[in-house]
């Protein structure tokens, strides 16, 4: 069963102009390319990632975001300073949006964490809800910050549009938490580098109008 969406909303959406939340994935780096474990490595965009991001923030320019928060990662950064610079609105960072943590895995390719503990690469296939990574956090840890983080924005910016700047995992179960889901629909969610998702902050609970879109990056292929 579902649980109920922790989050909490303003008042003033239910009955006047509802706000809107935009979760955008950073674009791509080079763990991203040859696909390893990134967590709190503060990786930059490559140049295919700088491309996605001001594709993205052409995209996002139909929304007009109030503000922009992000990540306090290079990744992240560089991001959403493009779409804050493209959109001429302010930028803050949120520590609580921050990628998940590998632990010993950080830095690993999927193959590699597989033959240094297959039992547990399997769990996190099978079963992500219950993994806790050697020397990192779980998928519950990521979870409850970054809903602080989001209860937090939705408080400040009741009725306008934001756009939340994160990592793949966080991105999921922000997700999740949005659909009143919980982690062990972790795999049922997709996030490519670049990807955009949008919630209309409907009351009782958000109304999900787009997931993992990247149809604007169509123009960077």
């Amino acid at each position: 069963m579902a649980p109920n969406l922790p989050l909490k909303r303003a008042d003033s959406i239910l009955n006047d102009d509802m706000g809107l939340l935009l979760i955008v994935r950073h674009g791509e780096t080079e763990w991203n390319r040859v696909e390893r474990l990134r967590g709190r490595a503060d990786l930059d965009l490559n140049p295919n990632g700088v491309q996605q991001a001001q594709a993205a923030a052409r995209r996002l320019a139909q929304w007009h975001p109030a503000k922009v928060y992000s990540s306090p990662l290079r990744r992240t950064v560089h991001m959403a300073q493009v779409i804050s610079e493209t959109l001429s609105c302010p930028l803050n960072f949120m520590e609580e949006l921050i990628d998940l943590d590998y632990g010993q895995w950080q830095g690993l390719s999927p193959q590699e964490a597989s033959g240094k503990d297959g039992d547990l690469y399997q769990r996190w296939l099978n079963s992500p809800h219950l993994v806790k990574f050697p020397g990192g956090e779980g998928l519950e840890d990521v979870r409850a910050r970054a809903e602080t983080a989001i209860n937090q924005i939705m408080e400040n910016h009741p009725q306008e549009t934001v756009v939340v700047v994160s990592h793949k995992v966080v991105c999921h179960v922000l997700v999740l938490a949005l659909l009143s889901l919980d982690n062990s629909r972790f795999w049922q969610v997709s996030q490519d580098v670049a990807a955009i998702n949008l919630f209309e902050l409907r009351q009782p609970y958000p109304a999900v109008m787009m997931i993992n879109d990247t149809c604007h990056l169509r123009e960077t292929s």
